[in-house]
């Protein structure tokens, strides 16, 4: 096996380990370590983000990312080329904006159904530097 192989097979295991850590139900969590996982054998992943309120995943690939969703068994695939990042950054005006001081979001220009809309947000001035990083990475990798 080979070094970049074996970096693969190590964020895929990562990815599952991130998983198996939601509180999710059992066949949501056997869902993506079965149908997604054989999915991404032999993919190399850059990365990958879960929502632990719904069991989402988004999966960063090299030209696309997956949306894999748990409760509708479906994966949606977009191409990096046609994935944008907004940020806005509240942070001088709080109180306009219910309390959010910044709020990102991953979204993709495809048709209505097949929408990518990937967001975060924080309301804490102590949650802003992981925020910042979190947006760091999705604007790396677009620009890779």
């Amino acid at each position: 096996m080979g070094q970049e192989e074996a970096i693969s097979q190590l964020r895929i295991q990562e990815y599952l380990d991130d998983v198996s850590g939601l509180d999710i139900p059992h066949s949501e969590s056997q869902w993506h370590h079965i149908d997604v996982a054989s999915l991404l054998d032999g993919n190399k992943i850059e990365g990958h983000e879960l929502d632990s309120t719904t069991g989402s995943s988004l999966i960063f690939l090299p030209k696309s990312a997956m949306l894999c969703c748990p409760k509708s068994g479906s994966i949606h695939h977009y191409p990096k080329h046609l994935l944008h990042c907004f940020v806005d950054d509240n942070r001088s005006k709080p109180n306009d904006v219910d309390g959010v001081l910044i709020r990102a979001e991953l979204f993709s220009i495809s048709p209505n159904q097949e929408q990518l809309s990937w967001e975060c947000s924080c309301r804490s001035e102590m949650e802003v530097p992981e925020m910042q990083s979190k947006v760091s990475r999705w604007l790396s990798w677009l620009n890779r």
